[in-house]
């Protein structure tokens, strides 16, 4: 439907060469440019789950989508960004299960008076955010608890940032990794029925085949190449042009750059919410948030050792922290059932809005 705005991606890069300063269209070209992207990611992910079940298809969404994201973050943290960095993880995690979640459960309560999941699996997603919500605060609570903030750091680091904070951070990022691999144990072999998903498709004897599985990976790779490319360029643009509106760096990276960033999984999930997939948009929308905060940020501090002027620590400013556990908190409140409607949709959405205003009016710098 949307193959035509595939010319802005040339467009986009041209843009970006010869006229590098105009960075509002730069902006505008890149973000539609990633529209039609995020459509083929789509469309192979569903090919995809067709053959593999839903919670695998949503697994390799999460991973693709989230591909892209890390490419743009190993790019911040070689420049010294710790702050965008952070603020890109916790708007990933709240855009995720609130903005992503909360449109999938609007739209497909709109087609659908009701649906319904696999609640098993999504409560066990929901207890791993509630996981890495407390490895969120407790750095932030040391370094408060030891008079070591960053308004107190030891001279000598970059970061402002003493070396047991960052031993710390270092630490639960391992536990974070082992525990993500152990959840893939769980999720894919021991306990894979729990996230094959539970609602029957009616419509799937009257659906086209599916893919082979070689032309979904295929499509999906060199969609998500693209994607990490034109994201790239759009990051690049979008500091400048919200300065030039008076725009806070923490609002651009927890709500524009994780909008953005994330468009390959919002059309995924929405599409097949829209499609009472709802095991496989759940799996996209909260697993994504999942895999952000127990694979990208532990890998981005671990990296941050070797990439970049200093090490980036898991000490995360205050009013990140409380978003994001308030997030935590409704969704596991909202999903944990195995139901869904438009209303419940419209809840999340309600409280994305909110953080959006609050993060709004925090004076850009």
């Amino acid at each position: 439907m949307f193959n035509w705005l595939l010319v802005f991606v040339p467009i986009t890069i041209a843009i970006e060469h010869f006229y590098p300063h105009q960075h509002l269209l730069v902006f505008l070209t890149a973000a539609v440019a990633i529209l039609p992207l995020a459509g083929w990611m789509s469309r192979a992910t569903e090919h995809l789950a067709e053959q593999t079940g839903e919670g695998i298809g949503g697994l390799l969404n999460a991973t693709f989508g989230n591909a892209a994201e890390l490419i743009i973050a190993f790019a911040a943290l070689r420049a010294g960004l710790h702050d965008v960095v952070k603020a890109s993880i916790a708007g990933s995690i709240i855009g995720n299960i609130l903005l992503v979640l909360g449109a999938s459960m609007l739209a497909g309560g709109l087609r659908h008076s009701q649906q319904t999941y696999n609640a098993a699996g999504t409560r066990s997603q929901a207890t791993l955010l509630t996981l890495s919500a407390i490895a969120l605060v407790l750095p932030a609570a040391y370094s408060i608890a030891v008079g070591r903030g960053i308004a107190q750091g030891t001279p000598g680091l970059s970061t402002g940032l003493t070396h047991d904070v960052v031993l710390l951070s270092v630490s639960i990022a391992v536990v974070l990794l082992v525990v993500y691999g152990l959840f893939l144990v769980f999720s894919l072999i021991t306990h894979a029925s729990l996230f094959a998903g539970s609602t029957a498709h009616a419509e799937a004897a009257d659906a086209p085949p599916p893919w082979p599985m070689q032309k979904s990976l295929l499509i999906l790779a060199a969609s998500t190449a693209a994607i990490a490319w034109v994201s790239e360029i759009l990051v690049g643009a979008i500091e400048p042009t919200a300065h030039e509106f008076g725009l806070s760096s923490v609002f651009v990276g927890v709500f524009v750059v994780a909008i953005l960033g994330n468009a390959a999984e919002h059309a995924s999930a929405i599409t097949a919410a829209m499609k009472n997939h709802m095991d496989l948009s759940l799996a996209i929308a909260i697993g994504s948030s999942v895999q952000v905060a127990l694979f990208v940020a532990p890998v981005l501090v671990l990296a941050s050792l070797w990439v970049g002027p200093a090490p980036m620590d898991l000490v995360f400013p205050g009013g990140l922290v409380a978003a994001v556990l308030l997030s935590v908190l409704i969704t596991g409140q909202v999903a944990g059932d195995g139901r869904s409607d438009w209303l419940r949709g419209v809840l999340l959405l309600s409280v994305y809005l909110i953080f959006g205003l609050a993060f709004f009016f925090v004076p850009g710098h």
